[in-house]
C-alpha cells in the first residue's frame, strides 16, 4: 500500500499535493512576513487588550535583546510557563528570535513534573506566570536555571486595568502563593531593559531545533521532541492550505481556548492563521466556559478550535446555544477523538461543520484532516493525509496492508520530528525505516481516508492531554501501605477518560481518600485517578508483567 496514494484523488481543488518546506528557510523568516505584511493588523486579544503585528514584532525583538543581555546563547533552552496570555506570543517569538529553544511547558504541572522537564531538556531560563513561581521555588535548585522571569497575568492589560486584575488575583482570590526565588526580574522590566540592547548576530537553519514539546510518545517515558524550522513551517504550510480555503486574508478572528503551550494549539491557531493575518483571542481558562461564550458575543469569530469535550461543554448551556454563528466559518476538533453525536449535534447548532483531524507531538502535529467543504468530511475519519505527507497502514513487521485492512499509523513528511532529545534509543523505537511509528491503530479506505480503530495500547487521553500509567503507577507506588498498582483509562461522558487504578495495599487502613490525597502531590489534577479498586492480587504474565489488558478487559465486561 506504501506506493498507493488514494487520497490524491479525494483531494477537494485548491488543495496542493505538495508544499515546499524550504519557501521560509526558518519559521522566525515566516513571521517576519507576518510582522511586516499585517503590521497594523490585530494579532492577538486577551482581556479585550489587543497587540498588533507590528508591536509584537517590536516586544519580542527587545524580549530576545533582554535574553542576549543575561548571557544567554543561541541553542540554550528556555522553559515557557504560562496559560493564554498576550505575554506568551511576545515570549516565544522573542525566545526564537535569540536562537532559543523553547520548552513549551504546562502551568499546572507539580513540582516533580517540572523537575523532570527542565532537567532533561537542560533548561537554562525560564518564563513563568506568578501563579506558579511558588512550584518552581520548590525544584529550581536541582536544575540549570539561572534566568527567571516573572510575568502576572496583568501586565499587558495597561497601567489601571493591569493593576486591578493582578491586585485581584493576588489580593482577593488568592492566587499567587507566596514565593521566593533569587535574582528574579519581572516580565516587563525585562520589556523595557530589552530596548536598550541589540540582538546578537546568529545563524539559523531550516534543521535546527527550537521546540522542546514534551510527550510520552508510545513508551510513557516523558521525552522532548525536537522539532525544527523545517518541521513548523511545514505544518504551518499544510495546516493553512486545509483549512484556510475558505477565510479571508486580514479579515477573520479566531478564538482560541486550548492553550498555546499545547502543540496542536501552537501551530494552528498561532502559526497557520498568523499567516492569513488573522486576530486571534486568547481565552486564558477554557474551563470558564461563560469566558468563552463572552468571547463569542464580543467578537465575530470566524473559526474555533477545541476537543471533543469543550465542544460537548459548550452544547450543554442554553448561553451558549442562543448566540449568534453567522460568521463562524470553520470549527476543527483535535486532541482526542471527536464524537459523532456531538459533531452532528455542533453542526445543527452553530450551522457550522466540526471538521476532525488527526496528528501527534512527533509530526508538528497534523497528520491528517477532514476536507473543510461542507458534504466533504466524513465523520468518524480523521480524515485525508495533508499535503505532502504519506500514511500508510501496517503491520506489526513494518509491512504495507491493504486498503480496509487494520494496522498501525505510520507517517512520513516534512513535519516529522528530528527524534527525541537525548533519547536515540526512543528514538529508534519510534522513527523506523523512514516511518513515524504513531502506535496508534486504524485504517484507510479506498479514498484514503484514515479510522483510528484504537489508541496507542495503554495510553490514556484525559480531556485532550496523554497520561501514561508508567507515571500514575511510579507516584503511587512510593506510598508506604501500596504493594503493587496498576493504571488503565476508564470511559468518562465529560473527559472522555479517566484514570482508574487497581492497588493491592501492604496496609488494609489504606483509604481512597488517603491514596488520592498521596497522588495529588505528585500529579496533575487531570492525572489523579478517579477511581479506585482494591485487589487481592494483580494478573500477570508467566514472567511476571502486570497484564493491564486483562484489567481492561474486565472492565468492559
Amino acid at each position: 500500500m506504501s506506493d498507493s496514494k488514494p487520497w490524491l484523488n479525494s483531494y477537494p481543488s485548491g488543495i496542493p499535493v505538495n508544499i515546499d518546506p524550504g519557501k521560509y528557510p526558518t519559521l522566525l523568516d515566516f513571521a517576519d512576513e507576518c510582522f511586516k505584511k499585517y503590521k497594523n493588523k490585530v494579532a492577538f486579544s486577551n482581556f479585550d487588550k489587543t497587540i498588533t503585528y507590528a508591536q509584537l514584532d517590536k516586544y519580542s525583538t527587545q524580549f530576545a535583546a533582554y535574553l542576549h543581555s543575561r548571557g544567554l546563547q543561541p541553542g540554550d533552552k528556555i522553559a515557557i510557563m504560562m496559560p493564554n496570555l498576550l505575554q506568551y506570543p511576545i515570549a516565544i517569538f522573542g525566545a526564537l528570535k535569540a536562537g532559543l529553544i523553547v520548552v513549551n511547558t504546562n502551568p499546572m504541572y507539580t513540582p516533580r513534573e517540572m523537575k523532570h522537564q527542565f532537567t532533561d531538556s537542560e533548561c537554562k531560563a525560564i518564563v513563568i506566570v506568578e501563579n506558579f513561581a511558588s512550584n518552581l521555588e520548590k525544584i529550581i535548585g536541582e536544575t540549570s536555571i539561572k534566568t527567571v522571569i516573572i510575568a502576572s497575568i496583568g501586565d499587558m492589560l495597561g497601567m489601571v486595568k493591569g493593576g486591578i486584575v493582578n491586585f485581584m488575583v493576588r489580593k482577593v482570590k488568592r492566587m499567587v502563593p507566596k514565593f521566593e526565588i533569587a535574582n528574579t526580574v519581572t516580565f516587563m522590566e525585562a520589556l523595557k531593559a530589552g530596548a536598550k540592547f541589540k540582538i546578537n548576530a546568529f545563524e539559523s537553519y531550516p534543521d535546527d531545533v527550537i521546540l522542546h514539546q514534551y510527550t510520552g510518545g508510545t513508551t510513557g517515558v516523558s521525552k522532548g521532541a525536537m522539532l525544527t524550522n523545517r518541521n513548523m513551517v511545514a505544518n504551518m504550510q499544510q495546516i493553512k492550505f486545509w483549512i484556510g480555503s475558505d477565510l479571508v486574508e486580514g479579515e477573520e478572528t479566531v478564538i482560541s481556548p486550548l492553550p498555546m503551550y499545547h502543540i496542536f494549539a501552537f501551530a494552528v491557531n498561532c502559526l497557520a492563521m498568523m499567516g492569513i493575518g488573522a486576530k486571534t483571542v486568547l481565552v486564558t481558562n477554557a474551563r470558564d466556559l461563560p469566558s468563552v461564550v463572552k468571547e463569542f458575543k464580543k467578537h465575530p469569530i470566524s473559526l474555533m478550535t477545541g476537543i471533543n469535550t469543550l465542544f460537548n461543554a459548550l452544547l450543554n448551556r442554553d448561553d451558549f446555544k442562543a448566540l449568534d454563528f453567522s460568521k463562524l466559518k470553520i470549527t476543527v476538533g483535535g486532541g482526542m477523538a471527536v464524537q459523532r453525536a456531538i459533531a452532528e449535534e455542533w453542526e445543527r447548532t452553530t450551522g457550522c461543520q466540526l471538521t476532525e483531524g488527526y496528528g501527534m507531538t512527533e509530526a508538528s502535529p497534523v497528520v491528517c484532516v477532514n476536507p473543510i467543504q461542507k458534504g466533504k468530511a466524513r465523520i468518524g475519519y480523521v480524515g485525508l493525509p495533508v499535503s505532502g505527507t504519506t500514511v500508510q497502514i501496517a503491520d506489526d513487521n513494518g509491512t504495507p496492508l491493504a486498503l480496509g485492512e487494520v494496522g498501525e499509523i505510520q507517517v512520513q513528511g516534512p513535519q516529522v520530528m528530528k527524534g527525541y532529545y537525548n533519547r536515540p534509543d526512543e528514538t529508534a523505537k519510534t522513527v523506523r525505516n523512514g516511518w513515524l511509528c504513531t502506535g496508534d491503530i486504524g485504517m484507510m479506505d479506498n479514498e484514503g481516508f484514515v479510522k483510528i480503530v484504537d489508541r496507542k495500547k495503554d495510553m490514556i487521553l484525559v480531556s485532550g492531554f496523554n497520561v501514561y500509567p508508567n507515571e500514575i503507577e511510579d507516584v503511587i507506588i512510593t506510598h508506604p501501605k501500596v504493594l503493587e498498582v496498576a493504571a488503565i483509562g476508564v470511559h468518562d461522558d465529560k473527559s472522555g477518560e479517566v484514570v482508574k487504578v487497581f492497588v493491592v495495599r501492604k496496609d488494609k487502613s489504606l483509604t481512597e481518600d488517603e491514596l488520592v490525597q498521596h497522588c495529588r502531590q505528585g500529579l496533575t489534577g487531570y492525572k489523579v485517578p478517579k477511581h479506585v479498586e482494591w485487589r487481592d492480587e494483580l494478573p500477570k504474565s508467566n514472567v511476571g508483567k502486570i497484564l493491564r489488558r486483562k484489567l481492561k478487559e474486565e472492565t468492559k465486561a
